[in-house]
């Protein structure tokens, strides 16, 4: 039995701002949020920010902390959880699921540093240590 929980719904690009908003600042009030996504914004902004949280809310994506007034919102879902959920989704569609053919493109299309080229090394190389089943 799989013991990973199960996907969270996905999120359109407007939700998307506001997680990514929510990771950078870490918990936040919805004036903060909206003062970030929209500076010098009105109170139209205010309920459409209000509103995004409520459907993050919803879908499993953010947290809310009504123990102050002015409620605090955290991010449920981390960006890297997101990604990956994407990914696949995109795998899904456009290979049959397989991700093999995601991932050689996406390396094959990206000039990617010595840096982060050996961090995908080590990655692999740690990812065959952790499945091989004599270790």
């Amino acid at each position: 039995m799989d013991d990973k929980p199960a996907p969270a719904a996905d999120v359109t690009d407007a939700e998307l701002a506001v997680l990514q908003a929510l990771w950078d600042l870490g918990p936040a009030t919805i004036r903060r949020l909206t003062d970030v996504l929209y500076p010098g914004g009105t109170e139209v902004h205010y309920a459409t920010v209000q509103k995004l949280l409520e459907r993050l809310e919803d879908k499993g994506h953010v947290r809310r902390d009504r123990s102050r007034r002015a409620h605090r919102f955290t991010a449920a879902t981390d960006r890297e959880t997101l990604v990956g959920q994407r990914l696949r989704a995109v795998a899904e569609k456009l290979s049959g699921g397989l991700m093999a053919p995601l991932l050689t493109h996406l390396v094959r299309a990206e000039t990617l540093t010595a840096k982060e080229r050996q961090q995908l090394r080590q990655l692999i190389d740690d990812i065959d240590r952790h499945n091989d089943p004599r270790k």
